[in-house]
């Protein structure tokens, strides 16, 4: 499950890098207000269900099939497969109990905060668009 998150991630990086220069200065310059946004929606949820999501690590042993490789006595190489114990390691999300009042304080805050990022987030796509035209 990490491997896929981190192959997750590169693709995401490798899309970054490849937007358009528009994409690029817009997702540049408005880095602050997004992560603002991103917390805001996730505060909402929690107080939404009542509870919040986290992520933990789990390792547990499987039996997979192993593959060894041996010569014979004339110097042949054989593949034989046989069971082998192997770690395996997930990401498990469970819930966590919130406090609402202080969820909600976090959300006002939040909200504050998005509210005074806002114009300067406005300013700085319109400048991005004006220097950066789509063409198409």
């Amino acid at each position: 499950m990490r491997r896929n998150l981190a192959l997750t991630a590169l693709a995401c990086a490798m899309l970054a890098a490849c937007g358009t220069p528009q994409e690029r200065c817009i997702s540049a310059n408005t880095r602050e207000y997004r992560v603002v946004s991103d917390l805001l929606a996730e505060v909402e949820g929690n107080l939404a269900r009542g509870y919040a999501w986290e992520e933990r690590e789990v390792t547990r042993t499987v039996f997979r099939d192993c593959s060894a490789v041996f010569r014979d006595k004339d110097g042949d190489r054989h593949v034989v497969t046989r069971p082998c114990l192997r770690d395996v390691t997930d990401i498990e999300r469970y819930r966590v109990p919130i406090d609402p009042a202080s969820e909600q304080r976090k959300r006002d805050n939040l909200q504050a905060r998005l509210t005074a990022l806002t114009p300067a987030a406005q300013a700085v796509v319109r400048a991005c668009k004006a220097a950066h035209p789509e063409q198409g």
